[in-house]
């Protein structure tokens, strides 16, 4: 397969080693690139507002095309998404406002479909177009000039509250990406404590007789010495029984035509939570939080624990992940519907008959 780009007279179609959503976005720049390369042969010098459009159109166009041939620091790659996405919308709304008039009257459906995607049905432009469009009788209605710019406005509705759609995804992926960056940093962090200072290894060691309050802890995890490489042991094992436990969580992850990785980052996610949790549930033990389980008779049984507390932080990033589900819900497409959300099958039990009087 050839590595060099290939590209139209315009620079536009194919860019090897990009993402799907980048080819697609490419693929749409050439698109629009030709309906304008068409328009510019209808306006002539009377119409300057229109040739004015075009070059606008044509600034957008490039604009996006940069942002899509980004190659600089992997963390901005979501703002250059959002960027190509936007400049997108505008070369679009930017055509609507010239196309010639014999076009205009089929663009009211397309433009009526993607503003019931994405406004709010109480919208008072998308009212005012579904009105319009509305078929008296057996004619179909078209969009007339006079209506031109409800049409653009509408559209640029639409197209606004989608980038918000894809922002909020956007912004929840980064705070996932930095929650996940600080539990590491904790964990880590932990870790190097307990090899500076030996007496932290000892908080994950139980004594053999735990009801005599003075009696030595002789169980640890790597044997009968308390060490700070068995604190990182711990979080190891933590970190296996989360992945273990976000390995079983992928049967529900559904994937995305969008650019960002919201399902990648919930499952990084668990990896220092994991850790942290199999750390201070083992600390819980060792303080005898937990009554009946406050004496752990051989170094399996610690670890086993560990791997327990890991599988444990499902508790916590579950509710995370649901709300990267509805984030994810929320950004509409073509084809389906997000307000229909899977309901659970609730078992219906017959009513009973009615008693004779």
């Amino acid at each position: 397969m050839a590595r060099s780009p290939v590209l139209d007279g315009d620079g536009d179609v194919v860019w090897p080693k990009r993402s799907s959503w980048s080819q697609r976005a490419t693929a749409h720049v050439a698109d629009l690139q030709g309906q304008i390369n068409r328009l510019r042969s209808q306006v002539t010098a009377a119409d300057p507002a229109d040739a004015e459009l075009i070059a606008k159109a044509e600034a957008h166009l490039a604009s996006a095309r940069h942002s899509l041939k980004y190659k600089g620091r992997w963390w901005r790659f979501d703002r250059t998404t959002d960027g190509a996405l936007a400049n997108l919308h505008e070369a679009e709304v930017a055509l609507l406002r010239i196309v010639p008039a014999g076009e205009l009257r089929w663009r009211g459906v397309p433009v009526l479909a993607q503003a019931r995607l994405h406004l709010d049905p109480d919208d008072l432009r998308l009212q005012h177009l579904e009105e319009q469009l509305k078929p008296q009788g057996t004619q179909v209605t078209h969009i007339q000039e006079v209506d031109r710019e409800l049409l653009v406005s509408t559209l640029h509705a639409a197209y606004q509250a989608e980038e918000a759609e894809r922002a909020r995804v956007r912004s929840f992926t980064r705070i996932v990406c930095g929650a996940t960056t600080a539990m590491a940093l904790i964990a880590v962090g932990f870790a190097m404590w307990a090899l500076v200072e030996p007496a932290v290894g000892r908080r994950f060691c139980f004594p053999e007789n735990p009801d005599d309050p003075d009696a030595v802890p002789t169980v640890c995890p790597f044997g009968d010495e308390p060490s700070w490489s068995s604190v990182w042991f711990i979080e190891f094992v933590g970190m296996t029984g989360a992945a273990v436990a976000g390995a079983a969580s992928l049967r529900q992850v559904r994937g995305t035509a969008g650019p960002y990785h919201v399902a990648m980052a919930l499952l990084l996610l668990r990896l220092p939570v994991g850790a942290l949790t199999a750390v201070i549930g083992l600390l819980f033990l060792s303080g005898r939080f937990f009554p009946g389980l406050t004496g752990l008779d051989t170094p399996t049984q610690i670890i086993s624990w560990a791997v327990a507390f890991g599988i444990l932080q499902e508790v916590v990033t579950r509710s995370v992940d649901r709300q990267g589900e509805f984030l994810l819900e929320n950004v509409r497409t073509a084809g389906r519907d997000p307000e229909v959300k899977p309901e659970r099958k609730r078992r219906r039990f017959a009513k009973p008959p009615p008693k004779d009087t």
